[in-house]
């Protein structure tokens, strides 16, 4: 840019900034962030304290009172950082985010100073506010740093309801879990007649089982991040009369609102193990993102059962291989009448990828089954009244049925270990 160029851009933003002077009382750091691009390393302050001094060298005096634009936000930067420190006591955290709801008058404000006194360099005044909040609450405490993607905590400053709202970062940990017993669920079930409220039925407790796999792992979890609750993300879920032995499932422990981070993994994988002991078992605990969550879920993994089966009749062993070979390929389903009432009625179409049986006796087989995650091995075997096909009862022409069955392998390249 010519030494022409640069003068009259330099008479442009004094000819602005005393027009924002000239509407009315205007603090510091509104008249700064009006040109809060130019001056790198300066505050919106630095930046409004200087044009003000320009101004008055120039005969152009400003108004008293309370800024026209912000009603005085800024003056009250400290008193939320106060608030947020407070809000923070006795929470572990290395990072943080502040945001704020503006009033509805504050908002028109922005849309005025867009439109009547645009110069094109400005910044908003959410931006400007939750930095200056930011670092006044790091100030205060002496630690913590801004972190945009995921904070550890985030303050919501709520200017029309005069309260501020924080919110806690979850805590991930990755694993895999073996499932021991028969008769527990994966997840907490609220009671069926009470729906969690609690009653004579469930024994005041709110639950519809006494157990589950997510209660087992999770309570080691709550006393040592000092929180109240916890979810399990599982790779699927098993029946709550299967095992789920081998490996273990891929699952990923969501511990909510944790006023302690840094807590002990190892010595909570050993404490889970030894409390839940012949029940469930825990192994390859590590921390994760949140994102992992989705990853876990949504992962295109392969399921291997072992299936105890019942048959109406007796069966020669070479008619049960010739069945069970039939059986790999493709498989239409349609959802089960068992679980009809909780999953959309549709057929869905998964492939059993490979199967072997060993014959027990002349009315029992222990099969080996290998398929696409979502395939329900129970009606793979009993046919469903025909809802299933092929399935074992059709291809054998006996009636047959599902008396054990145990998840002995969930594996997928997606997933973290």
């Amino acid at each position: 840019m010519n030494p022409k160029d640069q003068a009259w851009q330099k008479q442009e933003i004094i000819d602005a900034a005393a027009t924002l002077l000239h509407a009315g009382p205007i603090c510091d750091d509104c008249l700064g962030r009006a040109f809060g691009k130019l001056g790198h390393g300066l505050t919106n302050r630095d930046r409004g304290e200087a044009l003000r001094t320009v101004l008055a060298m120039l005969d152009v005096a400003g108004k008293h009172g309370t800024c026209w634009i912000c009603e005085g936000l800024f003056e009250r930067v400290g008193e939320w950082a106060t608030r947020a420190t407070t809000a923070a006591q006795g929470i572990e955290f290395a990072s943080y985010l502040f945001g704020v709801r503006l009033t509805p008058r504050l908002s028109q404000m922005e849309i005025v100073l867009a439109e009547r006194f645009s110069s094109g360099l400005s910044e908003p005044l959410k931006h400007a506010f939750n930095r200056e909040v930011g670092k006044a609450f790091e100030a205060q405490l002496g630690c913590g740093t801004v972190n945009f993607s995921h904070p550890h905590l985030t303050f919501i400053i709520d200017l029309p309801q005069e309260a501020i709202e924080l919110r806690i970062l979850s805590l991930y940990i990755y694993g895999r879990y073996r499932k021991l017993v028969r008769g527990i669920p994966q997840t907490f079930w609220p009671c069926r007649r009470c729906r969690g409220r609690g009653c004579e039925t469930c024994n005041f407790t709110g639950k519809q089982y006494p157990e589950s796999v997510e209660e087992l792992i999770a309570a080691p979890f709550l006393e040592a991040a000092h929180s109240t609750e916890a979810h399990l993300h599982g790779a699927g879920r098993e029946d709550i009369d299967a095992r789920m032995l081998g490996g273990g499932r891929p699952f990923v422990l969501e511990v909510a609102s944790p006023k302690i981070r840094g807590i002990d993994l190892p010595s909570l994988e050993r404490r889970v193990n030894g409390e839940a002991a012949d029940k469930v078992s825990v192994s390859g605990l590590r921390f994760v993102s949140r994102e992992t969550v989705a990853l876990v879920k949504e992962a295109d993994a392969q399921k291997t059962y072992r299936a105890l089966v019942a048959f109406e009749d007796e069966i020669q062993p070479d008619t049960l291989t010739e069945a069970v070979t039939k059986l790999v390929g493709t498989i239409q389903q349609r959802t089960p009448q068992r679980v009809a009432h909780r999953r959309a009625d549709r057929v869905r179409e998964r492939r059993l990828l490979g199967a072997e049986a060993t014959q027990l006796s002349s009315r029992q087989a222990e099969l080996r089954l290998r398929s696409e995650g979502g395939l329900y091995i129970k009606e793979l075997v009993s046919g469903d009244n025909d809802r299933t096909n092929p399935s074992l009862t059709s291809t054998l022409g006996i009636p047959s049925r599902v008396i054990e069955l145990d998840v002995v392998e969930v594996a997928s390249d997606a997933f973290p270990d």
